[in-house]
């Protein structure tokens, strides 16, 4: 089994990820020698930033409260006081047109709450990662996906928004592809050119194996099509 360093280096060196990969953990308690989050932010997505820019740390369920959306797909109840805060967010989001109400009970959601959420970059991540989030161009996320298929796990449908949900979507296994939304772009400074692909922890490994052959098939690939292309192309 290789080490977490190892996977992040080989996800380094054939995927390019923009950002450092995130690993995210879920714990009963606070992990001895990691520290609490320390201030605030106003998304759950801004923890993976937090991560992919090197910073390791846990957050109990209450760091999770400014963001409604997160807190419901991180199964984290809000507290009496600001629980209208969810269904005003959700109100406007269905006023200019932007969710239906029926779309609700699909989107997945943690089993039940997290005592602590660990977040890390893949390397120095302090335990095994239920998740993996990896953040890059769509040319290079391709060959993630197609190492899941080789490595015969499960491909998930393409997730929209919200982008957190992608972090329960993929807790029994496989992998899902996100295009992000727009509050997660805003909060992570994500580009329009950079997407997400998600990972569940348990199946990494065998996905990150698969890797260098895909990659290998795509070079040769390539030169397949370019010849294709420069043979069959007429004026």
């Amino acid at each position: 089994m290789p080490s977490l360093p190892e996977l992040e280096r080989s996800l380094s060196t054939i995927v390019r990820p923009t950002r450092r990969p995130v690993a995210i953990s879920f714990a009963k308690t606070a992990p001895p020698g990691v520290p609490r989050l320390s201030g605030s932010q106003p998304s759950g997505c801004s923890f993976w930033r937090l991560a992919a820019e090197g910073r390791i740390f846990y957050t109990a369920p209450e760091d999770h409260y400014n963001c409604p959306v997160g807190s419901y797909t991180h199964n984290i109840p809000l507290p009496v006081e600001r629980q209208f805060e969810l269904s005003d967010t959700l109100k406007l989001m269905g006023e200019i047109g932007y969710i239906r109400m029926e779309e609700l009970p699909g989107i997945p959601r943690l089993p039940e709450t997290p005592a602590a959420t660990i977040y890390a970059p893949l390397a120095e991540s302090p335990l095994p990662p239920d998740t993996v989030l990896v953040c890059g161009k769509p040319g290079k996320l391709m060959l993630l996906h197609e190492a899941a298929l080789r490595a015969g796990k499960v491909s998930r449908p393409l997730l929209g928004r919200p982008t957190c949900m992608g972090v329960p979507a993929v807790l029994e296994g496989g992998i899902a592809s996100s295009l992000g939304c727009v509050g997660n772009r805003i909060y992570t400074a994500l580009s329009e050119d950079e997407m997400y692909v998600v990972v569940a922890g348990r199946d990494l490994a065998s996905i990150v194996d698969a890797l260098e052959t895909i990659d290998s098939a795509n070079t040769a690939l390539s030169s397949y099509h370019e010849s294709r292309r420069l043979a069959l192309t007429s004026a």
